[in-house]
């Protein structure tokens, strides 16, 4: 039996590397699901006036964007963003994440501004109550600020199609 014991153990550590492999990062279960956004006093981007995020999101389904110029997946995923802001009737509010507001100009400036309006966390105090490990991360809430999705990584045309869109078109169904 101690001739087979160094052979068990390697299956079992195999097979628990195999399981792990397929296991999608992006899948993580959020603790936030189904609760409130925090309400916190944010500094708006452009303005740096104070104000509480709740105000800008309740009565209004919103995509709650976490961003930054320094973040090479948020200027690809940056292109589908502009595309959603042309074609839906929906609040994009961005956050510039640890970032500065010189570089997150420039970022808007040579590739658009999707965003309503933009939060500027630059010490990642929001990011940290919402859990954000990572740029980019997309939240959606309903019209009572309530978090109903998220999306960590990048936003792709698959992923809006298949579960945001569906989502949001419940949600205003739901107004009705």
């Amino acid at each position: 039996m101690k001739k087979f014991l160094p052979l068990i153990l390697f299956f079992v550590l195999v097979s628990f590397l195999y399981i792990g492999l397929g296991l999608d990062p992006t899948k993580l279960p959020s603790p936030l699901l189904d609760r409130a956004f925090p309400d916190l006093q944010v500094e708006d981007f452009n303005s740096a006036k104070i104000y509480s995020i709740q105000d800008k999101l309740q009565g209004k389904i919103s995509l709650i964007n976490f961003w930054a110029s320094w973040c090479v997946t948020c200027r690809v995923e940056h292109e589908i963003l502009m595309k959603i802001a042309k074609i839906n009737s929906l609040q994009i509010l961005g956050i510039n994440y640890k970032d500065t507001r010189k570089d997150g100009n420039i970022f808007l400036t040579r590739l658009g501004n999707p965003y309503d309006s933009i939060v500027f966390d630059k010490l990642g105090k929001l990011g940290l109550e919402l859990g954000v490990y990572a740029t980019p991360e997309t939240f959606i809430t309903d019209q009572q600020g309530i978090i109903r999705f998220k999306r960590i990584g990048e936003l792709t045309p698959r992923i809006w199609e298949s579960k945001i869109f569906p989502l949001i078109d419940e949600l205003r169904n739901s107004m009705r």
